[in-house]
């Protein structure tokens, strides 16, 4: 493919290959390679007109349509850098991102504009927003400027400002559940470095289609964008609201490529497929933790012909891991190996690297690692680190420090060098003087089949330090029998593992801005409402 190094050269270079190839599908509106290249040209050249220094952060806050994807590239052609906020945020926490990224500023709708205009008089940093459209009504902002986008796509040709590839490319926000979101600060080399080597073992190519079904703020979302647009494929955008939405999208564009995260997985799997479906259907791939066995079994049942994709991947490295279709059989429990032009090490707290087999926390190092936390020393601190004296890839005569980032998680390695995911050193649970992962009760509750969702999580017990709790829905819309579910639990696991507390809910269980499965938010719910009893 090209020699890109800069995020919106994807678009460029395949314009100058394939001009007239379908680049970017909306609704029932598609954009060619040349026409969406031109779009990013003529807001580019309109954010420079507007005063858009280097570096200056332009916040977008859109569903997926064509706008978001325009702005994103087009603020990195300017010189500036992107940051995607999840539509479905509240004032609250878009104010939030807005005044902690300074941003300069912000694309949005002119039906968003009215719900966030209160929380924007707070933005400090904020002097331009740029509408999608005209007002139905004028909206107040002394201090902003309101601009139309067709006006800005009018704007004479003019070039942006030099840029090289460790310069800043994007923020991207992450769901928050330990507390505010944090920035992860991310360069063109991050974010290009990652799209070729996606690209690259999945095969991607100009006649490929993805379905962009993950939220653009999410790093596995853009993803979708940043591995087609260096492939020439087509993206599809979808804004779905049901499981089937997606189903239908897969169907009518006759998508050969979809990246989702475990919940949506365990959500279609339980949907009558098409057999068609696996005729174009080229993979699926899974990211953002463990998709459950019985799941992955159902789709393969569904998509015979359709190649697995287990990966892993971390926001502040932007992807990690992935394990390679054929080995779907033989260890379908695995997170993969390196994505190449990566390296992942387990390491123990002191530094030194664990043997086969041997739990320790995942580190990562390379050209994907990002730049760190956005306005946050100490916990920049905490995740980005030095590589310790004597790690693989470091040699002595090296007088430089290089940053890895170590990622909380726990995982262990096995004797041919596959990397199995154990747990957050944040969730684990310590129960009657043992150490439990919550994915791997998790795991068991779904291989009953009579599970539809499930978190398990500790709450303090003055006897087992933990006790186990699980939050659980029942399966296709059948009720979810408690007492036969601890029943399979105590068939299935040792006796420490076994939940003590099994609370039944209707589905589905409620999702962090990312589509996960809110496990924070659900286990705070329940520890308040069972301290609140008598």
């Amino acid at each position: 493919m090209s020699k890109t190094s800069l995020l919106h050269e994807l678009i460029t270079a395949s314009a100058e290959r394939a001009p007239a190839s379908p680049a970017l599908t909306s609704g029932r509106d598609t954009l060619s390679y040349r026409e969406l290249d031109d779009q990013v040209g003529g807001l580019a050249s309109g954010l420079m007109a507007l005063g858009l220094d280097r570096g200056e952060r332009v916040g977008i806050f859109l569903d997926k349509r064509t706008e978001t994807v325009v702005a994103s590239f087009a603020a990195a052609r300017a010189g500036g850098a992107f940051v995607p906020v999840n539509p479905i945020l509240k004032s609250e926490q878009i104010g939030h991102i807005l005044r902690d990224c300074n941003a300069r500023v912000l694309v949005t709708s002119p039906e968003r504009l009215p719900l966030i205009a209160p929380a924007l008089e707070a933005c400090h940093d904020l002097r331009h927003v740029i509408l999608t459209g005209p007002l139905a009504k004028p909206v107040n902002l002394p201090a902003i400027s309101i601009v139309l986008w067709a006006d800005l796509l009018a704007t004479p040709s003019r070039d942006g400002h030099r840029i090289i590839d460790s310069d800043l490319l994007s923020i991207l926000y992450t769901s928050g559940s330990t507390g505010r979101p944090k920035g992860v600060v991310l360069s063109h080399r991050n974010m290009v470095a990652g799209a070729k080597s996606v690209a690259s073992y999945l095969g991607n190519n100009p006649d490929d289609t993805l379905l962009a079904a993950l939220p653009l703020s999410f790093d596995a979302g853009f993803s979708q964008l940043t591995t087609a647009f260096h492939s020439g494929a087509r993206v599809v955008l979808l804004n779905y609201l049901l499981p089937q939405d997606v189903l239908k999208a897969v169907v009518r564009e006759k998508v050969t490529g979809l990246t989702a995260v475990p919940p949506l997985y365990i959500q279609l799997a339980q949907l009558n497929w098409p057999e068609t479906v696996t005729e174009h259907l080229r993979y699926f791939a899974n990211t953002g933790g463990r998709m459950p066995l019985e799941t992955l079994k159902t789709l393969r049942g569904h998509l015979p012909k359709t190649q697995p994709f287990l990966m892993y991947g971390l926001t502040e490295a932007f992807r990690a891991t992935y394990l390679p279709p054929e080995q779907a059989d033989i260890r379908p429990d695995s997170i993969g190996k390196a994505i190449p032009d990566a390296e992942v090490l387990v390491l123990r707290e002191d530094g030194t690297e664990c043997g086969p087999n041997e739990p320790g926390e995942l580190v990562q190092r390379g050209a994907h690692v990002a730049m760190g936390y956005w306005n946050d020393v100490e916990k920049t601190a905490e995740r980005f680190k030095p590589l310790p004296a004597g790690a693989p890839g470091r040699q002595t005569g090296l007088v430089l420090p290089e940053i890895a980032v170590f990622s909380g998680d726990t995982v262990r390695r096995d004797e041919e060098g596959y990397l199995y995911f154990i747990g957050r050193r944040d969730e684990m649970m310590k129960t009657s003087g043992y150490r439990v992962s919550p994915t791997e009760v998790e795991e068991i509750l779904y291989a009953t089949g009579i599970v539809g969702e499930c978190i398990a999580f500790g709450v303090p017990n003055p006897t087992l330090g933990q006790a186990i709790c699980v939050i659980a829905t029942g399966k296709d819309g059948h009720p979810l029998d408690a007492a036969a579910l601890l029943n399979e639990c105590r068939q299935r696991m040792p006796a420490y593992m076994v939940p003590s507390v099994v609370d039944v809910r209707d589905g589905p269980l409620p999702r962090n801005p990312n589509g996960k499965i809110d496990r924070k938010t659900l286990s705070t719910e329940f520890e308040a409402a069972n301290k609140a009893k008598p």
